[in-house]
């Protein structure tokens, strides 16, 4: 087992938004995204992965293929490897966002299960 905090991984930098591993095994990812104010994760897409996002702390506007969703604080959000995502800190306060990177198995792994 191995445990960790959230507010351990919760780094702010005035240049940019900041990203900080947590865990890193085998096919998935887990991860913090940390914005202030005004900060933005441009448009980008995860092919052959789902993406599930925790807003830990904050409130923002997710974009997913153009569509603007406001989010906030305990929202949880999944995203399809092909959707095109974004995420601008449309508030006042900081985000975090909980991110887990999950790799989808082939298909020819898939029929063997």
């Amino acid at each position: 087992m191995e445990r960790n905090s959230v507010k351990d991984y919760q780094e702010f930098s005035e240049e940019r938004f900041t990203k900080r591993i947590i865990f890193k095994k085998g096919e998935t990812t887990a991860f913090v995204l940390n914005f202030l104010p005004g900060q933005q994760l441009p448009v980008h897409k995860h092919p052959g992965t789902e993406v599930y996002l925790y807003v830990v702390t904050g409130t923002g506007t997710i974009i997913i293929n153009g569509e603007e969703t406001q989010v906030t604080e305990a929202d949880l959000i999944h995203v399809g490897g092909e959707e095109e995502m974004a995420f601008n800190n449309s508030g006042s306060e900081p985000v975090s966002l909980y991110v887990v990177l999950s790799k989808i198995p082939s298909d020819k792994f898939a029929q063997n299960i």
